[in-house]
């Protein structure tokens, strides 16, 4: 089974109304899409760094869920993966056991607990 890539905004939101689990690293974001089969998205923010360490990050990001998605990720789900502070420095192979962990609490419904609202200016 392949693995598509989310390109729409409407779909990286409607993500964003799914199960939420946070690493240091990244927060995954998993939301079942009706059918269209394992699809994943990146999204790194320009809090994270210059264009350097976006790219480095989005790269990382991409290998690793191409390597985990056909065989761990959730069947008929969108995959969104969140860049946070210093993951582009941390170790490939501890995100990889990261990332694994992460699909596992993914798969047994065990989320986060839903993000404080910030207030509005």
């Amino acid at each position: 089974m392949t693995v598509s890539t989310i390109r729409k905004r409407p779909d990286f939101l409607a993500a964003n109304r799914g199960l939420r689990v946070a690493r240091p690293g990244f927060v995954l974001l998993a939301q079942p899409n009706g059918g269209r089969g394992k699809r994943f998205g990146i999204t790194v923010t320009k809090k994270i760094g210059n264009a350097v360490v976006r790219n480095r990050m989005k790269r990382r990001f991409r290998e690793l869920l191409r390597a985990a998605l056909p065989g761990e990720g959730l069947p008929d789900t969108d995959h969104v993966l969140i860049g946070r502070e210093g993951g582009v420095g941390r170790d490939f192979a501890k995100m990889r056991a990261e990332l694994a962990e992460a699909l596992a609490r993914a798969a047994a419904g065990e989320g986060d607990p839903p993000r404080r609202r910030r207030p509005a200016r």
